[in-house]
């Protein structure tokens, strides 16, 4: 059985890393992407199952990025995970309204990674 393929895209070292031990540990192979701007040719490139994506970025514009993702037609149906290091709402307003389906701080998102996967992963 092939491992489902997670795109994730972190700026910051520590929750950027334990994230992809923690997506590894969980049988996914993981493509990384170093820059925003890139995060749509890359999801274009190899779709993956879900992108989880730092919003807390200084560099590039994440949001800008996450909704050209949402607007491509190979792409739109990617779930996204947002992660953030505060609950900042206008934080999480911003990121829905470019199609992040879920926004979750950093330490939570580590701590419960598989309930969220199944979460967003959810066939309705």
């Amino acid at each position: 059985m092939t491992e489902p393929l997670a795109l994730v895209f972190y700026e910051r070292l520590l929750p950027g890393t334990q994230l992809i031990n923690r997506l590894q540990d969980l049988r996914y192979r993981v493509n990384t992407v170093a820059e925003a701007d890139a995060l749509p040719a890359a999801a274009e490139q190899t779709p993956p199952m879900v992108l989880l994506a730092d919003l807390g970025a200084a560099r590039g514009d994440v949001h800008r990025a996450i909704s050209e993702i949402k607007a491509g037609a190979a792409t739109s149906h990617v779930p996204v995970i947002g992660f953030t290091k505060t609950d900042d709402e206008a934080v999480q307003t911003a990121a829905r309204a470019v199609g992040v389906t879920l926004v979750v701080r950093d330490q939570a998102l580590l701590e419960h990674l598989p309930h969220w996967l199944d979460q967003v992963l959810r066939v309705e």
